[in-house]
């Protein structure tokens, strides 16, 4: 589950939360490495001849193209949630590589989550409420850990505030 609860007081709940990585920089490097591997055995038929200048560039073409395809899904990755509950506030803070950190904060009391079944960018939309504002929390999860985070959210929101 791309997403932890930190307990760091009587008072004070973390969860972090994150894209699910299916592909590690390790993982990356091999399959580039395989592809650019793969894509020179034809060109073992070609060796010695004006031909492999003519066709090495397609695979060094192809490769470079791999190789920046996957940097681009790391770059737009690069996102994490954090959702601070206190005795009396609800903060959540969103940080991603293209805007940055964007805050909400509100009492802890008026947070409500919201699941959306329908009408969201993506199916079963979780979001928070509260102060006049609605914010979206794990977009880049997976729906069954969307229903998972909602069913948390409602309940660790219900809890009393510890004194």
């Amino acid at each position: 589950m791309p997403y932890h609860w930190n307990v760091s007081s009587n008072s004070e709940q973390e969860l972090r939360l994150w894209p699910h990585n299916s592909l590690p920089p390790r993982g990356a490097m091999a399959v580039v490495l395989s592809v650019f591997l793969f894509g020179l055995i034809p060109l073992l038929a070609v060796l010695g001849s004006v031909l492999l200048w003519g066709l090495l560039p397609f695979l060094l073409l192809t490769v470079a193209g791999l190789w920046l395809a996957i940097q681009s899904n790391y770059r737009s990755r690069n996102v994490f949630e954090v959702l601070t509950l206190t005795g009396t506030q609800a903060r959540l803070i969103h940080h991603s590589a293209r805007t940055g950190q964007q805050e909400w904060s509100c009492n802890r009391y008026w947070a409500r989550p919201e699941m959306h079944k329908a009408g969201g960018p993506v199916p079963n939309y979780v979001t928070l409420s509260g102060e006049g504002r609605v914010v979206e929390i794990g977009a880049f999860l997976s729906e069954e850990e969307r229903i998972a985070l909602y069913d948390d959210l409602v309940k660790r929101l219900r809890e009393p505030a510890p004194e």
